[in-house]
């Protein structure tokens, strides 16, 4: 069985340098597929490489991915301006012709503004691709993890589908084995409806009676109904071993189901068949609330 869920969860990390850095991929329910990606600034080239990947393994649900990166402190670079350090020697120099002054100290020039700065390490080209390369590496680690997730979401579901399907199966043999359904009996409740009617007027006519009486019993017959459920039960199951995405035709034979059922249930005229179709109906209902959950 290849079902796949719609719902899943999957985190994964990875380092680099004094880089670190969580993917966090959630999924639930959605008619299509929907990806929001959640990062930092400066990391949004990472959306181009993750999309494609997204879609490759994965045609519906709300995909929603976060990065969160955390980096440590690294001690900056201490650099000498040496333009602004010699403009103020050359002041200095042009200051001693006119005033009789000490020579400046290298304390004094060292505390001035400008003179002294602190740089950050400056990332060069060829390593921002390869932290890129280890981050989309770490995001495919995760969607493998997901997918995995799905997987196993969806064999659990595949194994509540076939449960219910069995259901519907053994309500329809149920309904279509019923005492009530036999011909005879059909003929005996319409004859008793018929005398009951004669008996109450005599101004009916017997033969146009019968006459009704045949035609309701045509619109009652559902076994016309009966034979769609098993023909439905038979694609539903299937589709439960086929591979690929069958979320949307699961929701369309449950749709069906519930259709033949709600027919059923407006043609009984049993308490035994009515029974029968509120069972189906409530099965059915079960049935198209976890095909929701199916790729």
């Amino acid at each position: 069985m290849t079902l796949m869920s719609m719902t899943g969860f999957a985190r994964s990390d990875g380092t680099r340098g004094d880089l670190q850095w969580f993917w966090e991929l959630r999924s639930v329910n959605n008619r299509g597929l929907d990806l929001r990606l959640r990062v930092p600034g400066g990391y949004d080239a990472l959306e181009a490489e993750i999309r494609p990947r997204v879609k490759e393994r994965i045609s519906r649900g709300s995909i929603q991915a976060s990065l969160q990166v955390q980096r440590e402190m690294a001690a900056p670079e201490v650099r000498i301006n040496m333009p602004v350090l010699h403009q103020i020697l050359s002041v200095a120099e042009v200051l001693r012709e006119r005033v009789d002054a000490a020579p400046p100290r290298l304390d004094g020039l060292l505390a001035l503004k400008g003179v002294v700065e602190l740089v950050e390490p400056q990332e060069g080209d060829e390593e921002a691709a390869a932290r890129r390369a280890a981050m989309a590496a770490s995001f495919d680690a995760a969607l493998d993890a997901l997918v995995a997730a799905r997987a196993e979401e969806g064999a659990r579901i595949g194994a509540v589908l076939a449960a219910q399907l069995d259901s519907i199966a053994a309500l329809s043999k149920a309904a279509a084995a019923l005492p009530a359904r036999r011909p005879e009996a059909v003929r005996e409740r319409l004859s008793a409806l018929v005398r009951r009617l004669i008996e109450t007027s005599d101004q009916l006519d017997p033969d146009r009676l019968h006459q009704e009486a045949v035609l309701l019993a045509a619109k009652a017959d559902i076994q016309e109904e009966l034979d769609r459920l098993d023909s439905h039960v038979e694609a539903a199951r299937q589709l439960l071993q086929a591979e690929g995405a069958v979320g949307r035709r699961l929701e369309f034979l449950a749709q069906e189901f519930n259709r033949e059922t709600n027919t059923l249930c407006a043609k009984a005229a049993e308490v035994s068949l009515s029974t029968i179709g509120l069972e189906l109906k409530s099965v059915v209902d079960q049935f198209r609330e976890q095909v929701q959950n199916i790729e």
